[in-house]
């Protein structure tokens, strides 16, 4: 993503959020006469902004940069979430002049050992482009057969869309796939010159007109804690919830795990698929991702 490409996208994510609102809810008169666009004029969002009109409309054309402190008055005036302020600095501040080669993301040993004494949790390792890097045995008794996966399509965004089971395993697929597309978003801020990422959305957006009219919202979203309901063919109904644990060896790895209370029917149904998944074999980690 060349430069210019890189402030486009920051003019389409300030549009898309300035659609989002309306003048009561920023506080600005509202007659209730029919409006011409949807959400905020970028006439009113310059002026809560108290910067010109020509300034906000050349920088939603991707025509300049902003600065720090104007990004963050613009993040104040259109209501932005910490996730979303974090994705418009991301936008605004990446120097695509000098890219930076990563290396092959290879998982912690750390988390390969938690991940081996996690008999009765289900847990994965996220790496960048949300690839699954390393998972154990009840996560995959209760997602799919990682290891069946080839090593290049283990991406959580990519099963999520392309994987039909995963829409009778997730009671709610649609909230699950849209966080999915919205954390995706992050990645690519954060590596906007990643040429897997970027094949990955493309071939995404090609297959999967959901994914495509998502990616196009440009929401944004960080893995942090929720709660998902699993439909599983073995254990019944599932009420879990996910947590992450950021590795501070490398913090583009994350350790996400799925939890039940004790004494719930998801904590029982919990213990029935691990008493499975122990006679699998015990986990499995893609050493190059």
């Amino acid at each position: 993503m060349t430069t210019s490409a890189l402030r486009n996208e920051l003019g389409e994510f300030l549009k898309a959020r300035r659609a989002e609102l309306t003048p009561r809810a920023v506080g600005l008169p509202d007659n209730g006469a029919p409006r011409r666009v949807k959400g905020l004029r970028r006439e009113e969002v310059a002026q809560l902004a108290a910067i010109s009109t020509d300034y906000y409309t050349r920088l939603e054309q991707g025509r300049i940069q902003a600065s720090a402190s104007v990004l963050g008055i613009l993040a104040r005036v259109l209501h932005l979430g910490d996730d979303q302020r974090a994705y418009l600095y991301e936008l605004a501040g990446k120097d695509l002049a000098r890219p930076r080669s990563r290396a092959r993301q290879r998982v912690q040993p750390q988390l390969q050992r938690l991940l081996d004494d996690l008999a009765s949790t289900p847990a994965i390792v996220l790496g960048r482009r949300v690839d699954i890097l390393a998972w154990n045995a009840l996560a995959a008794a209760l997602v799919t057969d990682f290891a069946a996966l080839p090593e290049k399509r283990r991406n959580y965004a990519r099963i999520i869309f392309t994987d039909p089971a995963m829409k009778q395993l997730y009671a709610d697929w649609e909230t699950v796939a849209r966080t999915c597309v919205a954390q995706l978003r992050m990645e690519a801020a954060k590596y906007p010159t990643d040429p897997r990422l970027t094949e990955l959305v493309g071939e995404l957006s090609v297959q999967d007109r959901q994914f495509r009219q998502w990616w196009g919202e440009h929401r944004v979203a960080a893995r942090n804690v929720g709660t998902k309901t699993f439909r599983h063919p073995v254990a019944g109904d599932l009420t879990l919830d996910w947590d992450t644990l950021t590795a501070s060896t490398d913090p583009d790895q994350q350790l996400v795990i799925w939890t039940a209370e004790a004494g719930t029917p998801s904590h029982d149904g919990l213990r029935l698929l691990a008493s499975r998944a122990a006679d699998r074999s015990g986990s499995g980690s893609a050493v190059d991702a």
